[in-house]
């Protein structure tokens, strides 16, 4: 069975040539369009797709709009179409907060060097989410049990240092978790999120002004404090350096073949050579399986290692792939990871 897309744009030359790729995808099928968020609104409820790319800006009714509307009514993975400049890092974050599940560039020349690879990646990536994806599990205020694991104390664990990486899914996910921690919360944390370069900079301050901890992005040489949150830059490796209790970061370029920049690995294997025994490792939502090596890695060195549960993942890939490892000391929903973090002394 193929997979049903609607596609939302107000350039009807944007809607003819997208068209044109996803239905030379087997898989993939067009199944209707729309000019305005309005329109894309009554196109899900009378066609049903299983997937949407949505433009932010359009005439009537925005992506953002348009999303917030199918979410209520018909909540439907949401692909984000969207340029990769400072103003449409922020729409981006504003519709993924509204409930899409990803993004993407709208210029494929951002996606990959040749037309032939780019036209493959956002094929590959419409079909992942209509498959894959969680549309129901995208609300910042998602609701869970108490946690059903006592709370460990940091002292027992002798943790000093906290690092969360995540994919898709991510900024909703680590903005429900980092807003439940205190201000005067006693470690550092390394946030590894998978985005571009001009998005880390907005992301990190969209955070800061959420969360009572301190949040920014990582710069070279930053030394790690208590209480402040470092975001990996985009298109950039983080490393950690150091010793215990002195530990600063460095940011490099790293391979230029690197499938993610920033890696959950490549930071990781860095930390692992510094103080894994000493380090709380948490892997969110996202596809894949980025972080997965690293946290083995971590685990036989002593690290504790956290995964994020199936029902509350916009997408169940790289927590799965830690839990199936079986190097997870704890699996738990965000708001469970949110009140055990809150709960470290």
């Amino acid at each position: 069975m193929t997979v049903k897309v609607l596609i939302v744009d107000d350039s009807a030359f944007f809607r003819r040539r997208l068209t044109e790729i996803i239905n030379a995808d087997p898989r993939l099928e067009v199944i209707a369009s729309a000019a305005d968020g309005l329109e894309a609104v009554e196109q899900v409820s009378r066609y049903r797709p299983d997937v949407i790319t949505m433009d932010l800006e359009m005439p009537v009714l925005d992506g953002i709009g348009a999303v917030k509307k199918i979410m209520r009514r018909r909540p439907t993975p949401v692909l984000m179409l969207s340029t990769w400049t400072t103003e449409g890092a922020k729409a981006t974050l504003d519709a993924l907060d509204a409930g899409a599940m990803d993004f993407l560039p709208k210029r494929f020349e951002d996606l990959a060097q040749d037309k032939a690879s780019a036209r493959q990646k956002l094929c590959d990536r419409v079909n992942f989410l209509a498959t894959h994806a969680n549309p129901h599990k995208q609300s910042p205020n998602i609701k869970s049990a108490e946690p059903t694991s006592p709370v460990v104390s940091a002292e027992k664990k002798k943790i000093e240092l906290v690092v969360i990486g995540t994919s898709t899914g991510g900024p909703v996910a680590l903005q429900n978790v980092l807003s439940q921690l205190p201000a005067n919360f006693p470690f550092p944390i390394i946030l590894l999120q998978h985005m571009p370069a001009t998005f880390t900079p907005s992301f990190a301050e969209r955070l800061n002004s959420q969360c009572e901890i301190q949040i920014k992005e990582a710069q070279q040489n930053d030394v790690l404090r208590p209480g402040f949150a470092y975001l990996a830059p985009g298109g950039q490796q983080l490393i950690v350096k150091g010793r215990r209790g002195q530990l600063y970061l460095q940011v490099e370029a790293g391979p230029e073949n690197a499938t993610y920049r920033p890696c959950i690995d490549v930071t990781l294997e860095s930390v692992s050579q510094v103080c894994p025994a000493q380090t709380l490792t948490i892997i969110l939502t996202g596809m894949g399986s980025d972080g997965c090596e690293g946290a083995i890695k971590m685990h036989q060195k002593g690290s504790t290692i956290w995964a994020q549960d199936q029902q509350s993942s916009t997408i169940y890939g790289m927590p799965m792939a830690v839990a199936k490892a079986g190097v997870a000391d704890k699996i738990l929903s965000l708001t469970e990871i949110g009140k055990l973090l809150t709960a470290l002394k």
